[in-house]
């Protein structure tokens, strides 16, 4: 919680001469109210398709010998505000998060679901797109009389390119929903008859070493004015799997699953294909997105394809070697030196695939480590909560290398567990301001411009008809 507790988020709000965006507030679905309007539009298998994800709290009727046996993660449990009866039913009830919108110090909303979130990783194909398709109804509907402030995300399912293409069509022309939420590290079955021994499925990162090829849901992206957006989760796979502790699984998952598929979207080379797109990777913050772009130029300047030749097996002085073994090796090294000349030389990805590219980089297109900065920096934002000091980092050009500035966006998460009081997100951001971590200018940045740069990058109309449509058509027009 903020230390300025007599600081009011609307008399915040009102001292500034900027809206505020929320990138990543969440609402919570009311049970029976969803449940109806499934079975209604999508039919009982609609239904059945959303209670066939359930979360993972079922884990904890699981006794906990069992669940280490079983290797099954612990769940953050009680995910949602109780004591402050009005915030709960504020996430719960549109109308009424509507109208206290000006007293949060909230201009505008993009809100993920919570419950739904799921929706796009049902197993079975037939259920996962009919759930998807009548779960955005829902949504559309139930906001659709707010949406000069708020503006609910459709929740994308990725299984395949012709999934994802037809849902994106049918949220935006039908619907007319403007905030995509893609599902990304699918759970893939490995089918090799030799299999890995230590795994039975795998991760789709979605840009690289995919089934399929996801060019044409960028492309339809584009075309539909879509930033794709990703809210996907890590807890419960790799180290994240603690049967009995949920905060060791919970910290950093949202990061790590962003950085999954942001790294591969870079390495794959879609924002060298698709310059005009714009990409989200929301609740993780951006601190692990400023360590990604300082690794990818450090790795780039040693592993670029000149900068291989320091490294290749083939450029070793063998003869060269062997003297200084023979000259300053001890007892045991000198007398072996010999085996220096006949020692295997170390593989590499020609040993099984002579023609294959040793450029980790090819689909890039990189020739100066300056491109990086121009492939990553535009292309990407990243949802930061109110209460993340490390949020500061994306504003010191003078720490990124190349004196960039990451596009971070404020998300309040409103409506979950680390939101006791929802008046009180606005001045816990703006605690970086107050501590001199950042300035008025970047504050301005994080809560307004960067959002305008990233809901309306490709679709210039996105805030027209909203509360804000003469501010944010400044920005595009200065950009």
């Amino acid at each position: 919680m903020s230390n300025n507790q007599s600081l009011r988020a609307n008399e915040l709000r009102a001292r500034l001469n900027h809206p505020v965006i929320d990138s990543d507030g969440h609402w919570v679905e009311f049970g029976p109210q969803l449940t109806d309007y499934l079975k209604r539009v999508g039919g009982s298998r609609a239904l059945e398709g959303f209670k066939s994800r359930p979360t993972e709290v079922w884990h904890l009727t699981i006794p906990l010998a069992e669940r280490r046996e079983r290797r099954l993660d612990q769940p953050v449990w009680w995910g949602t505000p109780t004591r402050n009866t009005l915030d709960r039913a504020t996430a719960m009830l549109p109308r009424l998060l509507y109208q206290r919108l000006d007293e949060l110090g909230f201009d505008f909303v993009v809100l993920y679901p919570s419950a739904g979130l799921r929706t796009p990783f049902i197993a079975d194909a037939e259920l996962r797109q009919l759930t998807c398709r009548a779960f955005n109804t829902f949504s559309a509907e139930l906001f659709a009389e707010y949406k000069d402030r708020l503006t609910p995300a459709a929740v994308i399912p990725m299984h395949t390119p012709r999934e994802a293409i037809e849902e994106l069509e049918y949220a935006v022309r039908e619907l007319g929903l403007k905030v995509a939420m893609m599902a990304s590290l699918i759970r893939r079955p490995i089918r090799s008859s030799r299999p890995n021994p230590r795994y039975n499925e795998w991760l789709d990162v979605l840009a690289l070493d995919s089934e399929f090829d996801y060019d044409p849901v960028w492309r339809k992206c584009v075309e539909l004015g879509i930033a794709p957006t990703f809210h996907s989760v890590s807890k419960g796979v790799g180290t994240r799997v603690s049967p009995s502790n949920a905060v060791y699984n919970h910290i950093g998952h949202f990061g790590v699953a962003g950085e999954a598929v942001c790294k591969a979207l870079f390495l794959g080379g879609v924002t060298r294909r698709f310059p005009n797109l714009q990409f989200a990777f929301l609740e993780g913050g951006v601190g692990w997105a400023c360590m990604l772009y300082s690794d990818l130029i450090g790795h780039w300047k040693k592993r670029n394809p000149l900068a291989l030749a320091e490294i290749d097996p083939a450029n070793l002085d063998r003869e060269g070697l062997i003297r200084l073994f023979q000259q300053y090796g001890t007892k045991g090294a000198a007398e072996h030196a010999d085996y220096l000349r006949d020692e295997p030389r170390e593989p590499s990805p020609r040993t099984a695939d002579p023609d294959i590219s040793l450029d980790d980089f090819a689909a890039c297109g990189i020739e100066h480590p300056e491109d990086i900065r121009e492939l990553f920096v535009p292309h990407f934002y990243f949802g930061c909560e109110a209460d993340d000091p490390v949020n500061a980092w994306a504003f010191y050009p003078n720490v990124n290398p190349f004196a960039a500035r990451l596009r971070a966006v404020f998300g309040s998460d409103i409506g979950h567990f680390d939101v006791p009081d929802m008046t009180q997100v606005l001045p816990e951001a703006y605690e970086l301001v107050e501590q001199e971590l950042i300035d008025e200018a970047d504050f301005r940045d994080f809560v307004f411009t960067n959002p305008i740069r990233l809901w309306a990058g490709s679709n210039r109309e996105f805030f027209r008809g909203t509360a804000i449509e003469v501010e944010a058509a400044k920005v595009l027009n200065s950009v």
